[in-house]
């Protein structure tokens, strides 16, 4: 492995993710075990108190964060299933929770829930009281949203034909959530109007795999079975292109925090880092076999794509393929800087304020990993300001000179 610019092999070793905890679920005596026990989603809550993990078996696990320190000091900690609602307590004194969904769980969203007026709405949370949200999109095409703290059940939302494979909230706490799914088609849905079903996005021919919103929530990315990922209008709900590059399925997309790139992953083992006002293709990452030396033992090299994540400052991805590797790429060296061994993964996710990487498996459980530590440039965090409320044409229209314009729209780091 290439050391990196200014840094050793040494030092770059040091930098490798380490397995800092594994939660298993225990083997629910009512289920075959060998059926749905996948861990389709993995997600933290935007304030980074709460972890959730769909382990298989209709069941989804809330957990408190940060885990307990004798937790994460041990590489593995099993969980058993016991249907109780309170197994372990967090730094906060939270208490963990089950929530039975009653179908397999596929995708995963936090939000937080405004302290509405002053006026009892029943089922919802008290007036004037904020709290945390999570959306769950279930095999039979509902989707239960549930009070965190509480893990009372608010809404179930019916409208889908088939699985809901994803879930993405706008991040602004509008309560407006997207669904993709099987049938096809996105659905907009507005919490604050007892999730009322506003719109339905249709244009996909497969499978709709993954959905998300832009931190300043203007765009929408979906990801189907299909060559191409669509990009639509979060203020008209229409479609603004597609974005064409791929050889063969997308299957998972995300922006960057300040919402000018966004980046898609594919079965043809590429991403693509794309700009999401013009259309152009700015990076192309590929998943290659690793040497001889490096390989940890892996004896498949199909490096086909399940899930893309940027990193919380948006110089990092982290990418999870089918050669059981965790990746974690720097964008501006373009190759990945570290390696972790991990077998039948299938989705990630970046901990809100860095340093963590959970990791959702086929069998059903999460891993966490550490991630490098970043120190963002000045200019890069300058770049990072001025890009959340500047599309690249306003950019380009700056009377700045060309090497600016080029760092800020990303075309240069």
């Amino acid at each position: 492995m290439e050391a990196p610019p200014g840094g050793t092999a040494a030092q770059e070793a040091e930098d490798e993710p380490l397995l800092l905890a594994e939660l298993k679920p225990g083997r629910p005596q009512q289920y075959d075990w060998k059926a749905s026990c996948e861990t389709w989603s993995v997600a933290f809550s935007p304030d980074g108190t709460w972890f959730a993990w769909s382990q298989g078996h209709c069941i989804v696990k809330l957990i408190p964060w940060p885990l307990e320190e004798a937790e994460l000091s041990c590489k593995a900690s099993e969980r058993k299933n016991r249907g109780v609602k309170a197994d372990v307590k967090g730094g906060g004194g939270a208490k963990e929770k089950t929530l039975e969904c009653g179908q397999i769980v596929w995708g995963l969203a936090f939000s937080s829930w405004p302290p509405y007026g002053d006026k009892e709405r029943d089922g919802l949370p008290a007036p004037g009281r904020s709290c945390l949200i999570l959306a769950t999109g279930l095999n039979d095409g509902q989707i239960k949203v549930w009070e965190v703290q509480t893990g009372r059940l608010l809404f179930s939302l019916s409208g889908h034909l088939d699985v809901v494979r994803d879930l993405s909230f706008a991040p602004n706490g509008s309560l407006i959530l997207v669904s993709a799914s099987r049938d096809k088609t996105l659905r907009i849905w507005d919490l604050s109007r007892d999730g009322k079903q506003v719109q339905v996005l249709s244009g996909h021919t497969q499978w709709v795999y993954c959905c998300s919103i832009s931190p300043d929530c203007s765009m929408l990315c979906s990801a189907a079975g299909e060559k191409s990922a669509f990009l639509w209008s979060m203020r008209s709900y229409t479609l603004i292109r597609k974005l064409e590059g791929h050889q063969s399925s997308v299957v998972s997309c995300d922006f960057s925090p300040d919402s000018a790139l966004l980046v898609t992953a594919s079965y043809d083992t590429c991403v693509i880092m794309w700009d999401p006002y013009t259309g152009e293709q700015l990076r192309t990452l590929r998943h290659v076999p690793l040497p001889p030396a490096l390989d940890y033992g892996s004896d498949i090299h199909a490096s086909s794509l399940r899930s893309v994540c940027f990193s919380p400052e948006g110089l990092y991805l982290a990418t999870v393929a089918d050669d059981r590797l965790l990746r974690i790429w720097d964008l501006e060296l373009r190759t990945p800087v570290a390696f972790a061994p991990m077998t039948n993964g299938l989705c990630c996710v970046y901990f809100p304020h860095g340093g963590f990487i959970a990791t959702g498996t086929r069998d059903g459980h999460v891993q966490f990993w550490s991630a490098p530590k970043v120190l963002s440039s000045l200019k890069h965090l300058c770049r990072k300001a001025l890009r959340t409320f500047l599309t690249t044409y306003q950019v380009l229209a700056l009377p700045i000179p060309k090497k600016m314009k080029e760092f800020l729209t990303y075309r240069t780091f």
